[in-house]
């Protein structure tokens, strides 16, 4: 007996397409475990503001505890301390870094006094040479929504910052560098 198929053909499967279909995910299956998961990542190219020689990068990897910020500079004063933050404006023109803004703080953040800010990253320690290298990480940023620092500027300040005071001025930039990915 013959079936009815309301004079449309019958669905047969496409065993060539299938094949297809089959070698072009275990291609791309093949890929992606090559290359393997990519990684948030942002990067800043510090630069000395005027009369100051501090320069380096600093990078933003985006990790389950938080951001690792590393950071490698050079021409700091010999055996100094820095505060390393993130402002408010990814804009280092002016020539002391004040075009920055503020350290970033998330809106919720920014009413409240006598509390550390997102953007406080942490103290950085120059060696006999004027060399800082090293890794903070950082749970209170991201790399994307509201703590995003894409788009903001990382600096490097004269002073240390005090966790017990951080409404404390930590004095001026002595290198600017905008964030991006």
């Amino acid at each position: 007996m013959r079936e009815r198929t309301g004079g449309r053909r019958p669905h047969r499967p496409n065993v060539a397409a299938a094949g297809l279909l089959l070698a072009a995910s275990v291609t791309l299956g093949g890929c992606a475990a090559f290359f393997g998961p990519h990684e948030k990542r942002a990067d800043a190219q510090a630069l000395p503001t005027v009369g100051n020689t501090a320069r380096g990068s600093v990078t933003f990897i985006e990790r389950s505890d938080g951001v690792q910020v590393t950071y490698n500079l050079v021409g700091l004063p010999p055996n100094s301390d820095h505060a390393l933050q993130v402002h408010e404006r990814g804009d280092c023109n002016a020539a002391d870094g004040s075009s920055a803004g503020g350290v970033f703080a998330p809106a919720a953040d920014r009413l409240k006094t006598g509390v550390r800010r997102a953007g406080d990253l942490g103290n950085i320690h120059a060696d006999a040479t004027g060399v800082a290298a090293g890794f903070i990480v950082a749970p209170d940023v991201a790399l994307d929504g509201v703590r995003s620092v894409v788009g903001r500027a990382v600096i490097v300040a004269r002073d240390p910052g005090d966790p017990a005071f951080p409404d404390r001025n930590v004095g001026p930039a002595l290198a600017c560098g905008a964030i991006r990915r």
